[in-house]
């Protein structure tokens, strides 16, 4: 049964150099000590993520493990000074807790990290450190890769949400530490923001694969991670090869889970939620209190295999089954390869040409980069319409069930009439009907045709090949169901476009679509997580709800325009008080004629009060380009008091080379 535990709202975690981490913390009532669970992140434990925290550490805490919720240096509450993502100090400062936690008298040594997205990325950056007293690892939405695999580039193409990210992360930055806790906050809030970096513009300055993206990318030596690793993800969710990659490479336990759902932990998804304490509970329990949960025993790869529901960018539920592989790579996916033909996708080579070249504004239909981060509106919608924009290949209506499950890849031989150029690779699923459903895509800039680390220009005319390897995709086409491969030269807004309209040239000859087709003869137990058990959820009193629009338009000279707007709420805080809300408008604008015409510009606001406290931030951030240079600029304003006064206010602005993107 559950037991009892006490919170401590705020406890100092003290680093060698004399800086403090603030901390939450749960504790389980009676003898302890106990096995441990760290979170660690820079989005304010006080606030931020406190509504989640109540959903998870709360249970297990009840469980038995001490939970602690750490913010990174210079963030939330804690001291210093945030320098960027994933940074030297974040991992050194990190290995410095778990001496912490190791040191108290409540800890029994054996650790867990647990995370989603940016927690999720520590968890393993840390595990591949090998600190002594990390013992097993719940990795949620997270890469292996930073470069390849995460919200700045894909393929080597530049993603319009290196520019959002860095304004969602500018404005997490600027908030204020909580005067209940930091007599000096008004002197540390002003500190925090004159020494703000500029993380877009550092990220859009490293444009190839190098040092600045090995670091942290645990691909670099599987080897050195040598703690069990349980890797969950969601087919909504951005990050979808993580999972598989580890369950494939990792030369310890690792088991993968991939399910139906957005950027969320399953518990708490839109879509389908799920079980996640218990997955979580039982990977624990075997690595940090030796208990026989059966976890060793698990498929490798249990995956949520989805089928044809037809999608709109609003929350549904999904429909598909779940399967297992016992392995993975399993000897069940077999590779099935199709070539590419005068629209068609045939078992033999095709001979002649075929020119791809797409107005600016193809991927309207292609949803959020990262759904799960907005209140909605932000999945994948029918393809159809992009589709009809793109050079489409499409086998006949299948006589017989396919169903896929890995990465498929795309291989082409071309030749472009510009030194820089892109091509998306779209697969779908289209119904009898016409509904085209996209199973998943991926980028590819041409100029990185030979790898991430030196690209080079492309020289018009001449022939080439690349191969484009998609995201991981579990799908079932069902019996008289379309399997479509459709490529563009654009992929608007998710994708930010090459310099110049572009026309490349497939020889046909030389392309081909490789499927990792599955075929099982008798299924294995999927151990699918099931429906979610009940868990707690933060009392807090709602003053403003949380809700959300979006608007696509036109506007007189013919370019394209997307607005968004997401309230997050304004709620106060049953533990504390402090009142907090939030809100995001987010602008993207293309002229489908132009691709130097794209832009994107984003406004958060912040508001905290308590008591006679009352302080605000507003940040504006607007990226531009031409054929030759990218140019970033934002503005943050602190306002105090009731009155609105103006405590600070800056601006930077940055013009950056493009480079071959």
């Amino acid at each position: 049964m559950p037991g009892a535990y006490s919170i401590t709202e705020n406890t100092w975690i003290s680093l060698p150099d004399g800086r403090r981490l603030a901390a939450r913390m749960w504790l389980p009532e009676g003898e302890g000590p106990f096995p441990a669970i760290l979170e660690y992140l820079p989005y304010r434990k006080r606030d931020g993520t406190a509504p989640r925290d109540e959903t998870t550490h709360t249970v297990f805490a009840a469980e038995g493990y001490a939970c602690l919720r750490v913010d990174i240096a210079g963030t939330g509450d804690s001291d210093g000074v945030f320098d960027d993502e994933y940074s030297d100090q974040e991992l050194s400062d990190g290995e410095a807790v778990l001496e912490w936690m190791v040191a108290q008298d409540w800890c029994d040594g054996n650790i867990g990290m647990i995370g989603i997205s940016w927690g999720g990325f520590n968890g393993l950056q840390l595990a591949f450190r090998r600190p002594a007293a990390l013992k097993a690892v719940v990795s949620v939405a997270s890469t292996v890769d930073r470069y390849s695999d995460d919200i700045h580039y894909m393929g080597g193409c530049l993603l319009s949400d290196n520019a959002n990210w860095g304004s969602q992360m500018f404005a997490y930055q600027s908030r204020p530490s909580d005067p209940e806790l930091r007599k000096d906050w008004r002197e540390d809030w002003i500190k925090r923001i004159e020494g703000m970096p500029f993380m877009a513009a550092e990220w859009l300055r490293q444009q190839t694969r190098g040092d600045f993206w090995r670091h942290g990318s645990v691909c670099e030596d599987w080897s050195a991670i040598q703690v069990p690793v349980l890797a969950i993800t969601g087919w909504a969710d951005a990050y979808v090869n993580a999972p598989p990659a580890l369950a494939a490479n990792l030369t310890v336990p690792a088991k993968a889970l991939i399910g139906p759902w957005e950027h969320r932990y399953a518990h708490i998804a839109k879509l389908d939620p799920a079980d996640f304490h218990g997955e979580v509970l039982a990977w624990f329990g075997k690595w940090l209190k030796g208990e026989e949960t059966g976890v060793e025993a698990l498929p490798d790869y249990r995956v949520y295999i989805q089928e044809h529901f037809n999608p709109t960018m609003q929350n549904k539920p999904r429909q598909g089954r779940w399967a297992a592989e016992a392995e993975w790579p399993s000897p069940n996916v077999q590779l099935r390869v199709m070539h590419l033909g005068d629209g068609v996708l045939a078992e033999s080579a095709a001979s002649g040409t075929l020119a791809v070249s797409s107005p600016a504004t193809v991927g309207q239909a292609g949803g959020y980069f990262c759904p799960g981060m907005r209140f909605d509106n932000e999945l994948a919608g029918d393809q159809a319409g992009d589709d009809s924009l793109s050079a489409c290949f499409d086998t006949a209506p299948l006589p017989e069930q396919l169903e896929m499950l890995g990465r498929p890849r795309v291989k082409v031989a071309f030749s472009v009439d510009k030194p820089v150029a892109q091509l998306v690779a779209r697969l779908c699923d289209v119904s009898p009907e016409g509904v085209s459903q996209r199973i998943t895509f991926r980028a590819l800039n041409l100029a990185c045709r030979n790898g991430f680390e030196m690209p080079e220009k492309l020289v018009p005319g001449e022939r080439y090949e690349a191969e484009i390897e998609l995201n991981e995709c579990a799908h079932r086409l069902r019996p008289g169901h379309v399997l479509r491969l459709a490529l563009s030269t654009s992929y608007w807004p998710i994708v930010w476009p090459a310099p110049e309209a572009a026309e490349v040239i497939l020889y046909l000859d030389g392309c081909s679509l490789v499927l990792p087709e599955r075929r099982v003869t008798e299924e294995i137990s999927p151990q699918n997580p099931g429906a979610p058990r009940g868990y707690p959820v933060l009392k807090s009193e709602i003053l403003r709800e949380a809700g959300g629009a979006s608007k696509t338009w036109t506007r007189e000279d013919g370019a394209l325009v997307l607005d968004t707007f997401d309230d997050y709420g304004k709620a106060v805080d049953p533990y504390h008080g402090m009142c907090a809300g939030s809100h995001v408008t987010m602008h993207y604008e293309i002229h489908p004629d132009d691709p130097a015409a794209a832009a994107f510009a984003s406004d958060w606001n912040f508001e905290f009060q308590r008591g006679g406290w009352q302080v605000s931030i507003d940040t504006e951030n607007k990226m531009t380009c031409d054929r030759d240079n990218f140019y970033l600029w934002r503005r943050v304003t602190a306002y105090e008091g009731t009155n609105k006064d103006v405590l600070v206010s800056k601006e930077w602005q940055e013009a950056i080379p493009r480079g071959v993107l």
